[in-house]
């Protein structure tokens, strides 16, 4: 199996919101965008950081293992995104049902629509080449 690196399978606690009173500064002030089943509020911050949060309520399944596992597919894909973010934002996705039945590219494609949406992505150098998938 190909080694993927450290950073792949967990997003590092500097990225995450884990501070109540930074989670709900980001519900009180941050601006909605939603696509397909997912809802991203975002809102500036001071520091040279994006931090994400997650909410998967028991809506959409009574079973803490099946929203554990959606949060870490959430987790991992915004992990594999940081670099082509800007700084500078604290952000919370809301799963809402219909998530549970997505599969991964799925969702990563309805994350790369969501951070076009909220502007989020880093400007493309000249040099950057289009992502494919094979």
């Amino acid at each position: 199996m190909a080694e993927l690196g450290k950073h792949c399978f967990m997003l590092a606690k500097r990225n995450r919101l884990k501070n109540k009173k930074d989670l709900e500064n980001v519900f009180k002030k941050g601006e909605n965008f939603k696509e397909d089943f997912l809802i991203l509020k975002v809102v500036p911050n001071s520091l040279n950081l994006i931090r994400f949060g997650f909410i998967v309520s028991p809506k959409i399944s009574k079973k803490a293992t099946l929203r554990n596992k959606i949060k870490r597919r959430l987790s991992q894909l915004i992990g594999l995104k940081l670099e082509k973010l800007k700084k500078g934002i604290d952000a919370i996705f809301i799963a809402l049902p219909g998530i549970e039945k997505k599969d991964f590219w799925e969702i990563e494609e309805t994350i790369e629509k969501i951070f076009d949406k909220a502007k989020i992505f880093k400007p493309k150098t000249k040099n950057e080449k289009p992502k494919t998938h094979t």
